[in-house]
């Protein structure tokens, strides 16, 4: 009975925390027909609803919560010693799950991670694409790699990378038609392709710097993406002026397929860091991607 408790109460903790019998079956590798049957039996074992359910969504009661803010960092207790057993192991190994959008995997991620792979054959690593803000604890997700100054303060931040410029550029094709911006101001009057964040839904404003003046500017234009990539791909075909991290252009403005304007407005700023929660204890494995990360 203890044992059928604990498996309850561990389906209990992943429902709540993804939100979804779906995603909790595919976690916990069950079916959903038998995860519900186990919230069922552990409600009518405590005589109490633990969970809201409609038809998009679930989320905790009033008393679901309290017994998740209770036993759900146990359950995380729990994993983490079991990982750190591998400590007396001969070779580290386990999963290691990494959120972060698709440049930084391609440019950082994987270049200083391919010697761990190939040296820890007991080591895997996951990648979450992901753009919006993603609550690692609660996705149960080892680290995450955002822009420094994004970071919460409650997480451990490392710097995994130099400092970084922002870059507005366009086609040479766009600026035969339209005159080049002297000021960001002047981006109002152009063809923008803007990003729209997964997290708030908002559009991102453009934000400069000069000489300590900042400067948010909201643009328009026929192109909103969520991802990256697309507007570097849009950018090349003329069809507006793209603003990301210089090096997400890669060679286009070197070799003139992109035009960089506004360099003045754009100082460099803290780049990639990798962050992960302060109390959670790391896996051998996690410590041996960190030490591999941090290296310059």
């Amino acid at each position: 009975m203890i044992k059928q408790n604990l498996n309850e109460l561990n389906y209990f903790v992943i429902v709540a925390r993804t939100g979804s019998f779906t995603r909790a079956a595919a976690q916990l590798g069950v079916t959903q027909s038998a995860l519900s049957q186990a919230i069922r039996s552990l409600e009518a074992n405590l005589d109490i609803r633990l969970l809201t359910r409609t038809t998009r969504s679930v989320s905790p009661t009033l008393a679901g919560e309290r017994l998740l803010n209770a036993i759900g960092h146990r359950f995380d207790d729990i994993e983490n010693e079991l990982e750190a057993l591998t400590e007396l192991r001969d070779k580290p190994a386990g999963t290691v799950k990494i959120t972060c959008g698709d440049f930084i995997i391609q440019n950082t991620l994987l270049p200083k991670l391919a010697n761990v792979l190939k040296q820890y054959p007991d080591i895997n690593i996951e990648f979450n694409v992901n753009y919006g803000y993603t609550d690692i604890v609660a996705q149960r997700i080892d680290a995450g790699v955002r822009l420094g100054e994004t970071i919460d303060k409650d997480m451990i931040a490392v710097p995994i990378g130099k400092e970084l410029n922002m870059a507005a550029v366009a086609s040479p094709e766009y600026f035969t038609k339209h005159q080049k911006p002297n000021t960001p101001k002047d981006l109002t009057a152009h063809n923008c392709i803007n990003i729209r964040f997964p997290t708030h839904g908002g559009l991102y404003a453009w934000e400069f710097e000069k000489e300590g003046e900042e400067l948010n500017v909201n643009v328009r234009g026929q192109l909103i993406f969520n991802t990256s990539h697309h507007i570097v791909e849009a950018a090349l075909q003329g069809l507006g002026i793209a603003f990301l991290p210089e090096e997400e252009f890669g060679e286009h403005i070197k070799n003139g397929n992109l035009i960089k304007v506004l360099a003045d407005w754009c100082p460099a700023f803290p780049g990639y860091y990798l962050y992960y929660p302060s109390r959670r204890q790391p896996s051998p494995a996690f410590k041996i991607v960190l030490e591999a990360l941090k290296q310059q």
